[in-house]
C-alpha cells in the first residue's frame, strides 16, 4: 500500500513538531519506521492521509469504545456545539454527568471533571497530600499515569519506548519524594510503606495496568493494597483512566470488589473529547477549592460538548448486554489470536480483560513490568509492520493494550486472524 502522502506529512510535521509528533507514542520509537497520518474513521475502520483502510485496535487509545464516529454520540455533540462550545461558566450537563459518574462508580460520591487524565492523576495527587499533609507518593514500576512530574518515575508506555526511565526537567525534589514498588508484588509495597513510615500520602495504581501492555492483578494484590494503605494511613488511589467504565460501568473496582479512597476517569467519559474526571468520598472532596484549600481549576473544566458526547456514550454502555458483547468479543480475538500463534509454532502470550488486550511474544506468564519487558520487543515489531501490511492497525508499542470496541464485527475479528496467519508466515 502507498503511504507517500503520510511520508510527505511525516517531513512537513518534523520541522514544526517535536519529532513530527504530538505525543511520543505516536511516534513509532519502539518498532520503526515513520507513522501513518489519518483523516477518517467509521466504526471498526479507519482511513489514512492515502486512503488506506484499516482495523483499527488503537481506537484513539481507548476512548472508541462503541467505535468511531458513533451517531448517538456525533448527534450529541453536535447537538451541543450548536448551542456554544464552552461558557467557563457551570451547566446543567455537567450536573447530569457528575450523576451518571457517581452513580456508576463504587467510590465516587463527589466528583470533579477536568480536560485530561493527566490533569486528573495530578489533581488527584494533590488531593491526597492535601488531605493527609504527608509528602511521598508510591507508584509501581511501569505505572504510566500522566505526565506529571512525580509520576513519570519508572513510567511504562511511552517512556519505556524512549528508553527513558524518568523524563529530564523532573526536579529532583519529585523524584526523591516518588517510592516505586513492583506491580503484583505485595510485599515490596510493604517494605516502602515501612521504610517511610507516616510519610507516604498516597498509593496510586491501575488497577489493570495497561501500560507494560495488559496485566491483570494477581489474587489478592489489590485487597492487599486496600488493607496496607489503610493500615498506614495513606490513601489508595485508583487510575482508571484506561480501566473505568471499559472493562464494566463500575470500573475495575466494581470487578474486583475493591473499592479505593480517590478515582481517576478520563477516556471513555468523554465520548472521544478531551475529558478527565476525580473523585471520591464527600469528606475527602471537600478539600477541593472552592469549599477546602486544594486548589485546582481549568477554563475548559465539564466542557459542554465533551459532556454530551460523554453522556451519549454511557447512554450506550448502559444497555443490557453491552459488555457481554464486548466480553464476548475480545475473547474470540484473543483466543483466536493464541491458536493462529500455536499453529504457526511461534509462543506468545495474550493477556486480557473486558474490551482489552495485549499480544507478548514470549512463552513466560507477564505478570508485571519486568517480565514484560524481557519479551521479545524486536518480533513485536516486525508483527506490527506485518499487521500494518495485512490491513490491521495495532498499537505501535509492545507496551500498550489492544483496543476492542462494539463495533468489531465477527467479520473483522476473522479478517485480523487471517492478518495474523499472515504476519507470522512473513
Amino acid at each position: 500500500m502507498s503511504r507517500a502522502k503520510s511520508a510527505q506529512l511525516f517531513r512537513d510535521a518534523k520541522n514544526l513538531i517535536p519529532g513530527g509528533v504530538n505525543s511520543p507514542a505516536r511516534a513509532w520509537g519502539s518498532v520503526g519506521g515513520d507513522p501513518i497520518f489519518f483523516k477518517r474513521a467509521s466504526g471498526s475502520r479507519i482511513w489514512d492521509a492515502d486512503d488506506n483502510e484499516l482495523i483499527d485496535y488503537v481506537c484513539s487509545w481507548g476512548p472508541m469504545i462503541l467505535g468511531h464516529a458513533h451517531p448517538a454520540v456525533i448527534d450529541a455533540a453536535v447537538s451541543a456545539a450548536r448551542q456554544g462550545t464552552s461558557f467557563g461558566a457551570p451547566t446543567e450537563l455537567e450536573v447530569e454527568m457528575a450523576r451518571r459518574v457517581t452513580e456508576a462508580v463504587p467510590s465516587i460520591e463527589v466528583v470533579r471533571f477536568v480536560s485530561s487524565g493527566t490533569e486528573a492523576t495530578m489533581s488527584a495527587l494533590r488531593l491526597a497530600r492535601a488531605k493527609t499533609g504527608r509528602s511521598k507518593i508510591l507508584k509501581f514500576n511501569g505505572g504510566y499515569h500522566g505526565h506529571e512530574d512525580a509520576l513519570l518515575v519508572e513510567a511504562g508506555s511511552g517512556l519505556a519506548n524512549q528508553g527513558i526511565a524518568s523524563s529530564a526537567g523532573v526536579h529532583p525534589d519529585y523524584a526523591a519524594a516518588t517510592l516505586v514498588a513492583d506491580f503484583n508484588d505485595v510485599a515490596s509495597v510493604r517494605l516502602l510503606l515501612e521504610a517511610n513510615e507516616g510519610e507516604v500520602a498516597a498509593v496510586i495504581v491501575e488497577p489493570i495496568a495497561g501500560n507494560m501492555g495488559v496485566v491483570t492483578p494477581a489474587p489478592g494484590f489489590l485487597e492487599g493494597l486496600r488493607d496496607l494503605t489503610t493500615e498506614h494511613g495513606a490513601l489508595l488511589i485508583f487510575d482508571e483512566v484506561i480501566s473505568g467504565f471499559r472493562v464494566a460501568l463500575g470500573g475495575a473496582q466494581s470487578v474486583y470488589g475493591v473499592t479505593p479512597d480517590i478515582t481517576c476517569l478520563g477516556k471513555i467519559v468523554g465520548g472521544g473529547f478531551p475529558v478527565g474526571a476525580y473523585g471520591a468520598s464527600a469528606e475527602i472532596m471537600s478539600e477541593v477549592a472552592p469549599l477546602g484549600p486544594m486548589y485546582q481549576a481549568g477554563t475548559l473544566s465539564g466542557n459542554p460538548v465533551a459532556m454530551a458526547a460523554g453522556i451519549a456514550t454511557l447512554d450506550e454502555l448502559s444497555k443490557p448486554g453491552t459488555y457481554e458483547r464486548i466480553q464476548a468479543i475480545t475473547d474470540r480475538l484473543a483466543d483466536g489470536v493464541l491458536g493462529v500463534f500455536a499453529d504457526a509454532g511461534v509462543p506468545a502470550v495474550v493477556n486480557r480483560a473486558c474490551g482489552l488486550m495485549t499480544v507478548f511474544f514470549t512463552s513466560n506468564p507477564v505478570t508485571d513490568m519486568d517480565s514484560a519487558s524481557a519479551t521479545d520487543r524486536e518480533a513485536f515489531g516486525a508483527f506490527f509492520h506485518g499487521m500494518i501490511d495485512n490491513g490491521v492497525y495495532l498499537p505501535p508499542s509492545q507496551f500498550e493494550a489492544w483496543f476492542v470496541s462494539t463495533a468489531h464485527s465477527d467479520a473483522d475479528i476473522a479478517e485480523t486472524l487471517d492478518a495474523v496467519a499472515r504476519s507470522l508466515s512473513s
